[in-house]
């Protein structure tokens, strides 16, 4: 399966661990959502790029899992 996505600014709780929401589109059109704990760039890549969008983000706020499912 390949899908697109593309980070909110909510983040959730799922089984005790704080995830980022991300909402995705398979190749097929059909919408989801992606619950991310965690993201590296590889030590060998030049990473800024990466940084500079993630400082360019909205603070995250916080939302129930119900909530980001409706």
């Amino acid at each position: 399966m390949e899908i697109t996505i593309k980070a909110t600014n909510q983040i959730t709780e799922l089984d005790g661990v704080p995830c980022r929401v991300w909402e995705g589109t398979t190749v097929g059109g059909v919408k989801c959502h992606v619950f991310v704990h965690r993201l590296a760039v590889h030590n060998d890549a030049d990473s800024s790029e990466f940084d500079a969008a993630l400082k360019a983000m909205p603070a995250p706020r916080y939302v129930t899992l119900d909530r980001v499912l409706r």
